[in-house]
């Protein structure tokens, strides 16, 4: 299974010929990174805010058969059960091999009966920035809690530009000792990857 990284929250998983897009946002949602322009074969949009919903801007194939087995699992974009802005959805991703959850805007840690659903991943895509989100010593306490392999920070403020309100990837990194730092977008997941945190660059900068 390769994830591809497009920014943001936006990921690309593919497998076996068959491509979904996860959380594109919208033309100019996202300062510091350009448009989504993909092509995929599903798209899954974690929450209707403008910078996770962008399903227009995937353009879609028809006909291919999937190899993914997909969970939708209910949370919440903040500390008040969707109080403040609403609901939140994580997807995991399951294709045989690999199995991959993308976290979405979690805003507060999962119920332990979600968190025994988010066991046994091959990788969790998550969010570290704060504010809109949970921050990075939440986001580490989660991923200690659910122990994928591999930990790949998203949803970020970028040093040339990003969302100037939330945190910066170092407040993650800083609390973590297995960081590898990948010169591309891209990771290739197979079950006897090395447990890490993974940091990808943003395709779209």
């Amino acid at each position: 299974m390769k994830l591809t990284w497009i920014g943001h929250s936006c990921f690309k998983v593919e497998s076996q010929g068959y491509t979904i897009i996860l959380d594109p946002y919208e033309d100019h949602a996202v300062p510091g990174l350009k448009p989504v322009r993909e092509e995929a074969d599903e798209v899954f949009c974690s929450h209707e805010h403008g910078d996770h919903n962008a399903r227009g801007a995937v353009s879609l194939r028809k006909g291919g058969k999937s190899p993914f087995r997909v969970t939708r699992l209910l949370t919440y974009h903040d500390h008040h059960k969707g109080a403040k802005r609403g609901n939140n959805t994580i997807t995991i991703l399951d294709d045989g091999e690999c199995r991959v959850a993308h976290m979405g805007d979690v805003g507060c840690m999962p119920e332990p009966e979600l968190l025994a659903q988010l066991k046994n991943l091959d990788a969790v895509l998550i969010p570290v920035g704060g504010f809109y989100t949970i921050d990075a010593k939440e986001a580490k306490a989660l991923a200690q809690e659910i122990q994928a392999k591999v930990v790949l920070p998203m949803h970020y403020g970028l040093k040339r530009a990003g969302l100037r309100v939330i945190g910066r990837l170092d407040a993650y990194t800083a609390l973590c000792d297995d960081v590898i730092v990948y010169p591309g977008s891209e990771i290739t997941l197979t079950k006897d990857m090395k447990k890490q945190t993974a940091v990808l660059q943003p395709q779209n900068v």
